[in-house]
């Protein structure tokens, strides 16, 4: 396996300063936060993202998202789009930079399904994702579909049935362990090997769910998640690469750490540890290392 680190989880960090840094702390790759967005300050997660490229002038900056990344000495993981699927154009884009870039694969996000019917918005998105995936065969890269809670891919199941029949060349799923605490957890192995030739990427952060203090009808207690370090949230990160050398999964991993406990560098570095040991220990071997592909 090979590591990596998506840019959402690096606000303070200008582009090449991020680049330099995570390439220090010794990843391997990086996977670019690119979206337009709010500004903040300070910057944040996702407003005011430092490590962010815009998506506006997207093909003018493709050249220095290049540059960076290469000057670091880095490898694409992919690169975090978060396009609709819908807005085809703008999908279009991305596809394109991507394959400029050889980076490989991108992300495009799934809608959630809180103000239509289920059914209706999941027809509509399968029909988008078909256009997408046929775009991305044409261009030599694939399409990611996230497992994300909210939207209408939370579960392996949900994504499955959503991209099953389409060429896996084309298109994939990004199983993430720190979104499936929120919801769409099924038993981490079968949801593994429910995606099979499906599963193409992984992404790795943790979360909690706390008492809010509030009380519903009949004294009905209040939960909400909150991100947490790696090592202190609900999932093991040790179960998950156990599952994953199960299956054979030996690719990027890629960490998205949106917990606040230590400062940045600090954590990219224990992360970094703490994901060492989880695979090597998964695979029995002192090196955890593989093709990245």
């Amino acid at each position: 396996m090979r590591f990596s680190v998506f840019t959402a989880a690096t606000p303070e960090w200008e582009p090449e300063e991020a680049a330099r840094r995570i390439a220090a702390l010794g990843y391997e790759g990086i996977e670019w936060r690119v979206t337009d967005q709010d500004p903040a300050d300070p910057p944040g997660f996702w407003a005011g993202n430092r490590a962010t490229w815009p998506l506006t002038g997207l093909e003018k900056a493709v050249p220095e998202i290049a540059r960076v990344t290469r000057k670091a000495g880095l490898e694409f993981s992919g690169l975090g789009g978060y396009v609709l699927a819908a807005d085809r154009a703008d999908v279009l884009r991305m596809l394109q930079a991507t394959a400029k870039l050889e980076a490989r694969r991108v992300r495009v996000r799934m809608p959630f399904a809180d103000t239509e019917d289920y059914g209706t918005v999941f027809r509509r998105t399968r029909a988008d994702v078909e256009w997408a995936a046929e775009e991305a065969g044409r261009l030599g890269v694939q399409v990611l579909v996230e497992l994300h809670h909210r939207t209408i891919t939370s579960s392996a199941s949900a994504a499955l049935r959503l991209v099953d029949g389409i060429d896996p060349a084309t298109i994939g799923v990004i199983h993430d362990l720190g979104n499936l605490v929120i919801e769409g957890q099924e038993d981490t192995r079968s949801g593994l090997q429910l995606l099979g030739e499906y599963l193409a990427h992984v992404h790795v952060k943790n979360a909690v769910w706390r008492r809010t203090g509030d009380t519903g009808v009949d004294g009905d207690v209040g939960w909400e998640a909150d991100w947490a370090p790696l090592r202190e949230g609900i999932a093991s990160v040790p179960d998950y690469f156990r599952a994953l050398a199960e299956v054979g999964y030996d690719a990027w991993v890629t960490l998205e750490d949106f917990s606040t406990a230590l400062p940045l560098e600090e954590r990219l570095a224990d992360d970094l540890a703490h994901l060492r040991a989880a695979a090597s220990a998964a695979t029995g071997s002192g090196a955890a290392t593989g093709s990245g592909a």
